[in-house]
């Protein structure tokens, strides 16, 4: 048998050759202009390497800001735990009752402008290729970049996690994602069932409470409030074990889910009015609520789903780096299968202050990795 000529196939070849061809060449290339990216770009701009010449910042969103522009208005920079300055230039006289969804991008906007970081936006990041002579191909809506190293820095915004249950697709009532949560005014006399057990959970109960009909609390487990400070040391052990997950190539988790929730006066009242009393993981959803194994049903119009995010890495797919476990192996920053990739704002570092870690330590590496000495500050 002959065979068979694909003149799409052929056309979709002659792109790639021609993209390919047309390659702009940089040392590095960042994907993400959120807390880890800017790190990492300031970095890389203090120890000698030329914005446009020698790196470029790729980002996805519309403006400045990361993945803080898209909170929801409710939740004002005063709520914002742990909130971490960017290397080099501190975040002074925020008014705490002003929405973070502004605050931050103001601050982001003013550091990109500060250190003449020159990042790209609205750029999305399609695939990451195997090039040749050792480099990258970073394929964009923007055109094709090759590069020597790659830091990784798109953080989980992008993934939202909603987990699948039996008659999901029955349910008459509205299904959302933090994500996509508009402020506890819209769930005004309606009646809402929280999955999850996080603080994006615990908030938006607080929140709803008053406007809502009824609220519903449910988790997986039962939540773990947490007693006292946090300090250095418990900081430490909680990043540990996030950190031994990706050593071994599992997905991460979040560090909450192993500090557990600081029980705050907020909290305090909550369990006291009973806004907090948790239920276990309902087994099923019906076309008006939820349902327990046993009988237990509770009526509903929407279902907030506060059940995280998963890492936005798909368009690293095509280099291979995922273990059997689904995760990324990370030694540090590095991806085990590949030095020239760098994670950072991933598994322990994705915190406001691990990401200005990881983004100095994904530096140093990919300084040694090119042979490039850094340049006296």
């Amino acid at each position: 048998m002959g065979e068979v000529e694909d003149p799409a196939g052929e056309a979709r070849e002659v792109d790639e050759a021609r993209g390919v061809d047309q390659a702009r060449e940089v040392d590095v290339v960042v994907i993400g202009a959120g807390q880890a990216g800017l790190a990492a770009a300031h970095h890389l701009r203090r120890t000698g390497f030329e914005p446009e010449r020698d790196f470029v910042v790729l980002d996805h969103a519309p403006a400045p800001g990361g993945a803080w522009q898209f909170r929801w208005p409710s939740l004002t920079y005063g709520k914002v735990h742990g909130m971490h300055a960017l290397p080099g230039m501190e975040l002074t006289g925020a008014d705490p009752d002003r929405p973070s969804a502004e605050v931050v991008p103001e601050y982001f906007e003013a550091y990109e402008r500060a250190f003449d970081l020159r990042v790209r936006r609205p750029v999305d990041v399609r695939a990451v290729r195997e090039g040749t002579g050792g480099r990258l191909l970073v394929e964009t809506s923007d055109g094709v970049w090759s590069t020597r190293a790659l830091i990784n820095a798109t953080g989980t915004w992008d993934r939202p996690f909603v987990p699948r249950y039996p008659g999901q697709e029955t349910f008459r009532g509205r299904q959302l994602h933090t994500a996509r949560y508009p402020g506890p005014e819209a769930f005004a006399g309606l009646r809402v069932v929280v999955v999850g057990g996080g603080a994006s959970a615990t908030q938006h109960l607080l929140e709803i409470a008053p406007y809502a009909a009824g609220t519903t609390w449910v988790t997986r487990r039962p939540p773990v409030f947490r007693e006292g400070p946090f300090d250095e040391d418990a900081g430490r052990a909680a990043v540990a074990l996030v950190e031994e997950r990706v050593r071994q190539g599992l997905p991460p988790k979040s560090v909450v889910s192993v500090t557990g929730l600081p029980l705050n006066d907020a909290i305090r009242q909550g369990l006291a009015d009973g806004v907090l009393d948790r239920l276990p993981m309902f087994d099923r959803i019906t076309e008006d609520g939820v349902e327990w194994d046993g009988g237990r049903h509770v009526a509903a119009d929407v279902i907030l789903w506060a059940t995280g995010f998963r890492a936005a890495v798909d368009h690293l797919a095509p280099l291979r780096l995922r273990e059997p476990g689904g995760g990324i192996r990370v030694e540090g920053t590095r991806a085990v299968a590949d030095p020239r990739v760098h994670l950072v704002g991933y598994g322990p570092s994705a915190s406001t202050i691990g990401a200005n870690r990881a983004g100095r330590a994904a530096v140093r590496d990919i300084r040694r990795l090119l042979a490039r000495e850094p340049v006296a500050v």
